[in-house]
């Protein structure tokens, strides 16, 4: 059976709509409490900083309470964060408020199992399953309780600052860091810094109501125009939860997730870390895999999502992989992408080998990539209407060996995703409005 609510990384979608209202959240929680720890237990709660958090957060905490979970609230907390303290607390299962890049209007409800990993597809429609279920409220004798984990940011700082070298410090780079004003706006700044490094922040400055809005790692443009203003060594740019990174070298050029993920490739390479091949995804650009196959590292693709990176590297004992869109995995560090981590690994390469970041990524050919999203009204399978299947036949025909299309239904938004790669920009983008335009007319 389809789920219903679950998505590509977990529940999502407008705050007010369904199933983004407080009464669903309360029967989502009860759901979850049946599934994940049927005889009661603790569940760790974070969120991003948009302003309907607040809501959420108070309706999951009823939820879990009446069922007889005790709940820890940790606040703002980068996704990741949650994922490391579910384990380090002991909790039975983690749950994020958040909507990850979308615009403050969203929101989402996404869970991680006792050893910080997302849920299977099967766990999750257990829960869906349970969702009609009349709601249950425990006796007060068996109530749970509610309480702020205290210490949550500085444990994940912690965690954070423990997977680069131990006498590893930041001196000497001045770093400008883009929280996009979501999780990571005070325990990012706050790191850097107390590592050493000279801290520009930007993004920091949340209002519930500007998560996302013209920065972080999906609006790069403002950490470009920052690192050249101050004559940074390099920017970091994170998403609403934190989960995702794209970086900028000292000349205010974007690096994105294919070129961290081949920096980080080459150095786990020349350090003897590296395990299994790496995985990225059909969006992952080729240049990508022709710089690492010069080095001899096998490279696979995923479906677009890091739980399909992911469970691609535990069937190939792999320990790095990630998207371009910036979800960096590295599986020797943690269980799950998260974007300061990522950030740490990268400078950790360039205290290393005391190389700029732009002379780490030298060595990585991106080809030229256009990517267009045509908004839909409702979901439609693109592969099932002939105009669309004639256009991309076509499109891929004239492209021959020399490029590659990819076109998909977005797992978050109403979009489908119409992707194409080649070697000249301007036949790339051709091609690329072409197709887009033959999905518009499909779905006029």
């Amino acid at each position: 059976m389809p789920r219903q609510y679950f998505g590509t990384d977990g529940i999502r979608g407008r705050v007010g709509t369904n199933p983004m209202t407080a009464d669903f959240a309360m029967r989502l929680a009860g759901a979850a409490a049946k599934v994940l720890t049927p005889s009661g237990g603790k569940v760790l709660i974070g969120k991003d900083t948009r302003v309907s958090g607040y809501m959420f957060e108070s309706a999951l905490e009823a939820g879990f309470v009446a069922a007889g979970v005790d709940v820890l609230l940790t606040g703002p907390l980068p996704t990741p964060g949650i994922a490391v303290l579910t384990q380090s607390l002991g909790a039975q299962f983690g749950v994020v408020i958040s909507a990850s890049h979308n615009p403050y209007y969203d929101n989402g409800i996404k869970f991680f199992d006792r050893s910080g990993e997302k849920l299977s597809d099967e766990v999750e429609q257990q829960i869906e399953d349970h969702l009609e279920d009349p709601p249950v409220t425990q006796d007060s004798s068996n109530l749970g309780r509610a309480t702020t984990a205290v210490e949550a940011r500085t444990a994940y700082m912690n965690f954070c600052r423990s997977t680069v070298p131990e006498n590893m410090t930041l001196e000497g780079l001045k770093i400008v860091i883009d929280a996009s004003h979501g999780a990571g706006y005070k325990v990012a700044p706050r790191l850097l810094s107390s590592m050493g490094g000279d801290v520009v922040a930007v993004g920091c400055s949340p209002n519930g109501r500007n998560i996302n809005d013209g920065c972080g790692s999906t609006r790069p443009d403002l950490l470009k125009l920052t690192v050249t203003g101050v004559r940074a060594h390099v920017g970091i740019a994170l998403d609403g939860d934190g989960d995702r990174l794209v970086m900028v070298d000292e000349r205010g050029t974007l690096i994105d997730g294919d070129q961290i993920l081949y920096i980080l490739a080459r150095d786990r390479l020349e350090t003897g870390t590296l395990r299994g091949p790496v995985v990225g995804t059909v969006m992952s650009n080729l240049g990508l895999q022709f710089a690492l196959e010069e080095l001899g590292i096998d490279f696979m693709r995923a479906q677009v999502g890091d739980r399909h990176v992911l469970a691609m590297l535990k069937e190939n004992a792999g320990n790095l992989g990630g998207e371009s869109s910036g979800h960096v995995l590295c599986l020797d560090k943690a269980t799950t992408g998260d974007g300061l981590l990522a950030a740490l690994q990268v400078l950790a390469v360039m205290r290393r080998t005391g190389k700029l970041l732009s002379e780490l990524a030298s060595s990585v050919k991106l080809l030229p990539q256009v990517m267009l999203n045509v908004r839909i009204a409702e979901r439609i399978d693109p592969f099932e209407r002939p105009q669309i299947c004639a256009t991309l036949k076509e499109v891929e025909s004239k492209l021959g060996i020399r490029g590659r299309v990819v076109l998909r239904p977005s797992g978050t938004e109403p979009v489908i995703r119409v992707m194409v790669e080649g070697e000249d920009h301007d036949e790339v983008s051709g091609y690329a409005a072409h197709l887009a335009e033959a999905v518009r007319a499909s779905v006029a």
